[in-house]
């Protein structure tokens, strides 16, 4: 005799919101509000591209300082070679189109790290991205960043002076949507570790920010105080 089977009923597909709790409702519907606003002064954009410089097939980015000037460089990473920035103009300043295969990617030594180029030839640049690691997510005087995906897959980058999430105040006082990837795989976020630059790196380019307090007008690198205006 032949057994019959019942057939299983089909998964039910959950939507997105089912399974939160009313504050995680409530949180995920106000990060899906904040609308892409600019970074508070004092920081500012380096590129004058929305998307800031393009770089196809990025792999990961690293922080390097300027052996003459001090200054914020960026290594990038990606298929095509290393690329080098100046962080404060956004220049290219070095570039290495056929890096050695044994370097070339930072996934083949313990530290993910790279040689340097140009400047800081000689040197070695930890690349956090595709393959791993970090960048600093706080800076000495107050800022925060973090990432969130409250419409996974699309990752927003969220700039803040009250310490990250939950975020105390309004958006745009107090924490600031300052990058939405849309289009392109985030591979790393951070800041320099001289505090002065932010950087955004995604499979298909990078977007960096830089702040320069200027003494003489008593601005100042410091997050603004609750209830201060940012601008």
């Amino acid at each position: 005799m032949t057994k019959r089977l019942k057939s299983a009923a089909p998964v039910e597909q959950l939507a997105p919101e089912q399974g939160l709790s009313s504050y995680q409702h409530a949180l995920r519907e106000r990060l899906l509000a904040a609308p892409v606003i600019p970074a508070p002064e004092p920081w500012r954009p380096v590129f004058e591209y929305k998307y800031g410089a393009p770089v196809g097939g990025l792999l990961g980015i690293g922080f390097a300082s300027h052996p003459e000037s001090g200054r914020d460089l960026v290594m990038v990473v990606s298929r095509d070679g290393h690329g080098l920035f100046d962080a404060v103009t956004g220049k290219k300043i070095a570039r290495d189109r056929d890096p050695d295969p044994e370097s070339s990617t930072p996934d083949a030594v313990a530290d993910l790290a790279c040689p340097g180029l140009g400047p800081i030839a000689g040197s070695r640049v930890r690349i956090a991205g595709l393959f791993g690691g970090g960048l600093h997510t706080t800076t000495r005087d107050g800022w925060t960043l973090e990432a969130v995906a409250p419409d996974w897959p699309n990752d927003r980058v969220l700039l803040s002076g009250d310490g990250g999430l939950p975020h105390s105040g309004p958006h745009g006082e107090r924490w600031w949507h300052i990058f939405h990837s849309t289009y392109s795989e985030l591979r790393a976020f951070g800041f320099s570790p001289s505090g002065e630059t932010i950087a955004v790196a995604t499979s298909s380019d990078i977007s960096l920010w830089t702040r320069r307090p200027d003494p003489s007008d008593g601005s100042s690198s410091r997050p603004p105080a609750a209830g201060e205006d940012a601008a």
